[in-house]
């Protein structure tokens, strides 16, 4: 169970993930081991499941960001899971949600431009196991991006 101290802690963890244990302690009240231990408890739990250093895409040379919107040609469990686990396996694609509705997938992916985009539609997007359709719709600008959860 969490409890109100363990949310304290996680809020501290998600806005500085580079916090030692004894900088987390002293933010959230607790001393250096009781801290310790709850970070490894909510760990073991399952609630953090690894810190991120948050890169500029735009810095490195990724200017574009696609949703691409997926539908397959079979939709049994075979089908997905070999799509799900190229998905997975891609660089470029940043996340791949299922969806409901007339889409089975939504995927975010970053590259350098517009002719890098179809290249990667072509040449890798297409190939992805039972790939049926696929439209993509070009981000035009970012207004907001973040991983914080609202605890």
């Amino acid at each position: 169970m969490i409890d109100p101290i363990d949310l304290k802690l996680l809020r501290a963890l998600q806005a500085e993930p580079t916090l030692s244990v004894a900088e987390l302690g002293v933010r959230i009240g607790l001393s250096h081991t009781p801290c310790w231990r709850r970070l490894k408890k909510l760990e073991s739990a399952g609630a953090v499941v690894g810190r991120n250093v948050v890169l500029d895409a735009d810095v490195l040379g990724l200017h574009i960001t696609v949703f691409c919107f997926i539908q397959l040609t079979h939709h049994d469990k075979a089908s997905m899971e070999a799509f799900e686990q190229s998905a997975r396996a891609h660089p470029n694609i940043l996340q791949c949600y299922t969806m409901s509705g007339e889409q089975d997938y939504m995927l975010r992916v970053v590259t350098s431009s517009v002719k890098a985009y179809e290249q990667l539609m072509k040449n890798d997007l297409l190939s992805l196991p039972c790939v049926g359709q696929m439209n993509s719709s070009f981000a035009l600008s970012e207004i907001k991006n973040t991983s914080l959860l609202p605890i």
